[in-house]
């Protein structure tokens, strides 16, 4: 059976080659992101890799595309909207331990609601800290970490993320 397996994992690794160009994991070889999407509860159109790590309430609008290796931390709540870009490897999280861990467990975790409005595009391996809060329109660098709130139509990047100007949207909606 396990022959049997590898075989077919062989074949659709090719086949999938061949169509998109890339190599994907086994689950995402037999999974489909819009499903995968679908079953989360996520808005229409909306699609997530097999490999994403999705923790407590995570909530995501229509038409958002989620790469893969990424962690969705909803612990404290996690609100994504339409028609964003979460880029490959990056990390958003609604909790964190720090209090806790250098109190010795006498301080709580700490847990504070994230949300990333429309039309945001997150570059890859970028982390959004807890309690963080994304305009719409925005615009993250890759290898950011954002840990104050970003406005919307804003480009920022960094470690930490620092606002370095607008999102040009003056050619929207022409030819």
């Amino acid at each position: 059976m396990l022959e049997t397996l590898r075989s077919l994992q062989k074949a659709l690794q090719l086949e999938k080659l061949e169509k998109f160009r890339r190599r994907v994991s086994f689950g995402d070889l037999i999974t489909d992101r819009w499903e995968n999407a679908r079953e989360y509860g996520f808005g229409e159109g909306s699609s997530c890799y097999d490999n994403v790590l999705i923790l407590g309430d995570v909530k995501v609008g229509k038409a958002t595309w989620i790469g893969p290796n990424v962690i969705l931390d909803g612990l404290g709540g996690l609100v994504i909207g339409d028609h964003c870009s979460i880029s490959s490897g990056v990390q958003i999280y609604s909790h964190d331990t720090v209090r806790r861990s250098v109190t010795l467990g006498r301080e709580p975790i700490a847990y504070a609601p994230t949300a990333i409005a429309d039309g945001v595009y997150i570059g890859p391996n970028s982390v959004i800290a807890k309690g963080v809060s994304i305009g719409a329109s925005a615009v993250i660098g890759a290898m950011s970490f954002v840990n104050t709130d970003i406005p919307a139509g804003k480009k920022a990047w960094g470690c930490p993320a620092r606002v370095m100007g607008d999102v040009d949207l003056s050619n929207v909606g022409s030819p």
